[in-house]
This record gives C-alpha cells, structure tokens and sequence, in this order.
C-alpha cells in the first residue's frame, strides 16, 4: 500500500476515439462479516502495470476468445445466453458474447484470486479444502493464468457446471476517450463460494485484502490504497448498503447504463465528470442530473475524491 500513483486521464495529443474499448467483466466479490455490513475482496496491481498501476481493483480482465467457446454454454449453471444478455441489459449484444462476459469474469477472477464459481456436474462443491484437490486446482489455475490451458479444458478435466446465475450485473464502466488502453467493462456482483480462500497471483497483483466499503474509502482518504475513478465511485454506492442481501436486491431491480467519463481540467483540479454531471456533452451518454450524489472524480492533493456540482 501508498505506492506512488500513476495519473490518468492526463494523455495530450491523442484523436479522441481512436481506440476501441475492449470488452471486459470484473467481479465485485461479497462476503458477510461480524461488525460489519459486509466486506469485499480487493487487489493491488503491480507498480508497473502499464494500466491503474499501484492501484487497488476488483479481480477481472478482458473478455478472450476462448471465453467464446460454444463448447462452454453447456456448463453454463442456470444461465443462457439471452438471459446474460437480459441481465447485462445490453439488447444489441450477441448472445454468446453476453454470455462470455460471464465467462470472462469467472475466469479472469480465478486466475487472479483463485476464487471459482463452479460446483461439480452434479451439483456438489468443490472441496478446497482438501489438500489434493487445493494443489490440483492450484496447478490449473497456473495453467489457465499462462495460457496452457482453457477454461473448457479445465471444465471438461474436472466435470464443472460454472455458477454464473450466481452472477449479477451492477454497473458498466467505459474508460474515457482519451485514454491509450481502453476497456468496456461490466462489474459483477458475487458471494464468496464457502470452502474457498482467495490469493492474489503475485504476478499482476502484489497485495490483497477483505475490506467494508467503508474502510476502503477511509483508505483511499488517508492515502493510504489508491482506488481510482469507477472503482472509488462503485465503492461509495455500496458503502450505502446495510448487508449483502440488500445490495443484490437493489442491484437486481438497477437500471444499468453505460457510463462513459469526460475529461475534466478546472482550478479545482483534473479528472473526470460523469454522465449525469450538468456539464457532461456526450449525448448518446448523458444521463438526468441526480441531486446529492457526486458527479465527478478529480484529483485534488494527490488523491482521488468525488465531488457534488449542482447545475447553473
């Protein structure tokens, strides 16, 4: 933690939308806790990393071929590939597209946490706990995470149904225009599996922690995590949330759309204004002003901090 913080949204020169957003999910991992209302698995990516270097972020990544793989529909427990599309509310999205976000989610948290949300063919969980079993699964997830392997393989070596009606779509987050890597990113809501204790990679990730959203953002206050933009705003909307059982509801019943920063340059400081931001312009992404709830991300003294602009 307080690792130096790589800026961004500070790139000159760039075409604006010269750089198409990859698709990508991220899992927002949820587990009860006593004292608590709930805690969420965080991780810290590497200082080097050329994207949110130093940062602290959902496990997830971009959606891949294999995570297209018709093959995989089959294991997919209790979920088509219009019901993902359904409840990603994205009517224009491929069916089997939707469904690889889900995928892509299960898989890339998996990699990077070693958290797996699937349950035997029959039914029955996966024993972590086991010894054996712990070391096996240790050694696919290696495999998976250097690409010798697939999540199908993995599936069909150990007869896997993946639980992606354990899923729920929360928000979806596109990086700003300006930016050089760019992804379109659907953040998923997820209870932690029993019998399963997550550990970052060591690899991309160099650190992790189960954390209130509360304390998270006293964290990032004190400088002590650095959360950027989505994951700092995604974080004060569940710091509103008495339990587990009260977020889903809400996350169930939420109208999700697209949200896509705009750069933001002022006296106050730079970053980013949101959709229902007053002086937000991108049409196709504007959304009706929200009073009360913050509206833009910027970086004031070194740290992130949403800030509330009411119109005129």
């Amino acid at each position: 933690m307080g690792e130096a913080m790589k800026p961004l949204y500070t790139k000159e020169g760039q075409t604006p939308g010269q750089v198409r957003p990859a698709d990508a999910a991220t899992i927002i991992l949820l587990r009860e806790q006593a004292g608590t209302p709930f805690e969420i698995f965080m991780m810290q990516r590497h200082q080097n990393q050329s994207f949110m270097g130093s940062a602290y972020v959902f496990p997830g990544g971009r959606l891949e071929e294999g995570d297209l793989d018709p093959a995989l529909a089959a294991r997919a427990g209790g979920l088509s590939g219009e019901e993902a599309r359904a409840r990603l509310q994205e009517p224009e999205l491929d069916p089997g597209a939707a469904l690889g976000l889900f995928f892509a989610a299960v898989r890339e948290t998996f990699e990077e946490s070693g958290v797996l949300l699937a349950v035997r063919a029959d039914g029955s969980p996966i024993d972590f706990m086991d010894a054996e079993v712990a070391g096996r699964f240790g050694r696919l997830r290696a495999d998976l995470n250097q690409g010798r392997t697939s999540l199908k393989t993995l599936a069909e070596t150990e007869n896997l149904r993946f639980r992606l009606d354990r899923l729920t779509p929360y928000a979806r987050w596109i990086t700003p225009e300006v930016e050089g890597k760019r992804f379109d990113t659907r953040f998923l809501l997820a209870r932690m599996p029993g019998g399963q204790a997550p550990v970052h990679d060591q690899v991309e990730m160099t650190a992790s922690l189960w954390v209130s959203p509360a304390a998270a953002l006293e964290e990032q206050a004190a400088g002590r995590i650095m959360l950027v933009p989505p994951t700092l705003k995604t974080m004060e909307e569940l710091a509103a949330h008495a339990s587990v059982d009260a977020l889903c509801a809400q996350a169930g019943s939420r109208d999700i759309r697209p949200i896509l920063p705009q750069r933001y340059q002022s006296a106050q400081g730079f970053g980013v204004i949101l959709p229902h931001d007053p002086e937000y312009t991108l049409k196709a992404y504007k959304q009706p002003y929200r009073p009360g709830e913050p509206s833009r991300v910027l970086m004031i003294d070194g740290r992130w901090r949403t800030v509330c602009v009411a119109p005129g």
